[in-house]
């Protein structure tokens, strides 16, 4: 081979491998980017449901001590976030202020009950649970009225289903379409060097032999791609956070942890698996055929 000749096959080989690099990373970043979504779209409806709650009206006479009491008990429930106990007088003050004026001055008494604010934990903010919560805070000793937006959770549980839906089924769509890009990706990467394989099958090398290179060399692919779409990622969520602070309040380092962990696996996997396939096909192809 001439020297121009070997540095065009040299520099075709690099684009080539540059393109593959490319074209992963660029896939694997949609799926990250996806898998963002879904994270936020889960911690944001958590956040919403968790702002779901009761406020557990107080008999009139019972004693702050039980009061307290009940309080404790309510915190130690499974289904409970927090709970926040609301004095008489914290009630009117508040309600003076919604108000705009003295109401307690203009009765001259105070007619609000204490009360126990309560939000629930996300996975119990369904009709179903809710309504078990219900009975079961009635049936609670002191307690005189437990009140809560009926219509508001049913509400939000209906659209928190359809968007689960809705981003499940664009997900697997995703999912496919990108392991159908890295795959007529590698496929192409591969077809470049089908003379290369067939010269190494006429010195007498074994398929493992042939195939072991061009696997290390796609798993090491994979996992270059994802590590650059895990910077992508972040940077994006770096810009984002700046734009709007309040996605730091839904970040959740574990989830992105293996999230990040997911996006590299699948790089690596897909990758493997395609030029397993793609290279086996030229092991076996006929010689005539490698030129059509």
């Amino acid at each position: 081979m001439i020297p121009n000749e070997r540095e065009y096959q040299r520099r075709r080989i690099a684009t080539s491998y540059v393109t593959t690099i490319i074209s992963i990373t660029l896939v694997l970043f949609m799926l990250g980017l996806l898998g963002m979504l879904v994270l936020h779209a889960k911690k944001l409806s958590d956040y919403v449901k968790e702002n779901i709650g009761f406020s557990i009206m107080i008999n009139e006479g019972v004693k702050e001590v039980d009061i307290f009491e009940l309080q404790k008990k309510l915190d130690k429930q499974r289904f409970v976030k927090s709970t926040v106990y609301i004095t008489r007088e914290r009630a009117a003050r508040e309600f003076s202020d919604e108000l705009g004026e003295d109401f307690v001055g203009f009765l001259g008494y105070n007619p609000l009950l204490p009360s126990i604010e309560l939000r629930l934990n996300a996975s119990y903010a369904n009709p179903d649970s809710i309504l078990f919560i219900e009975k079961e805070l009635r049936s609670y000793s002191g307690v005189k009225e437990v009140d809560y937006h009926r219509s508001l959770v049913d509400q939000i549980n209906r659209n928190v289903n359809k968007i689960s839906l809705v981003i499940l089924g664009f997900s697997l769509i995703l999912l496919l379409i990108a392991i159908a890009l890295i795959n007529n990706t590698i496929r192409l990467s591969v077809y470049a060097k089908r003379f290369l394989i067939r010269s190494m099958q006429l010195v007498g090398a074994t398929q493992k032999f042939i195939q072991r290179p061009f696997l290390i060399k796609a798993a090491l692919n994979g996992f270059l791609s994802g590590v650059i779409a895990i910077g992508l990622l972040l940077l994006l969520l770096y810009f984002s956070a700046q734009e709007i602070p309040e996605l730091l309040e839904l970040q959740d380092i574990r989830m992105f942890t293996m999230l990040f962990a997911l996006v590299i696996l699948l790089g690596i996997v897909i990758s493997w698996i395609s030029t397993f396939f793609a290279v086996r096909k030229y092991i076996r192809m006929k010689t005539d055929s490698l030129y059509n």
